[in-house]
């Protein structure tokens, strides 16, 4: 995939599922209106605005390597030709879920609101499901002992702390 396509593709995949599950479906469930604060505890709105503070440039650099160094978008149908293990991949395998996670847990603690706690564990749960039975066996047939590699030392989900140095490339 050229890098403009690559570029576009991922623009449009932002667009339409990490803006569908991170800003259209909360405010369909909150619309942004500010109820009491969880438990009665006003600093969760302080948390919660922290994580979306956090989570909008993380997404948006994981989904700038995709195009950029991974040569695809993180759609299946034209996923990344490089395997990515820069940036805030050397810390986690899986940062945009950690991202999208952190954007709607930030607005279920900013806004009060149940509805969209449950909401955030049942995408977490689909994301679990998705990346095991599917993302991580595709990883494996695509990428082989790169990707391998990659995941004996980089953790799934809780980022870790001393960057991953990924050996280079051998092309074998």
């Amino acid at each position: 995939m050229k890098r403009l396509n690559a570029i576009l593709g991922t623009a449009l995949f932002l667009v339409l599922v990490p803006g569908s599950l991170a800003v259209y479906i909360p405010w369909l469930i909150t619309d942004w209106t500010i109820a009491p604060p969880l438990l009665g505890f006003p600093p969760f709105r302080i948390l919660g605005a922290l994580m979306i503070a956090a989570g909008a440039p993380l997404l948006l650099d994981c989904f700038t390597r995709f195009a950029i160094q991974g040569l695809g978008t993180p759609a299946p149908i034209a996923a990344p030709q490089r395997l990515v293990v820069a940036g805030i991949y050397r810390h986690t395998r899986n940062p945009m879920y950690v991202a999208v996670f952190f954007l709607t847990l930030g607005q279920a603690l900013l806004f009060g609101s149940i509805p969209m706690l449950e909401y955030t564990l049942a995408m977490t749960t689909g994301f679990v499901a998705f990346v095991l039975f599917y993302e991580e066996p595709s990883l494996r047939r695509k990428f082989g002992t790169d990707y391998e590699q990659y995941r004996r030392h980089v953790p799934r989900w809780i980022p870790r702390l001393k960057p991953y140095n990924a050996p280079p490339h051998d092309p074998r």
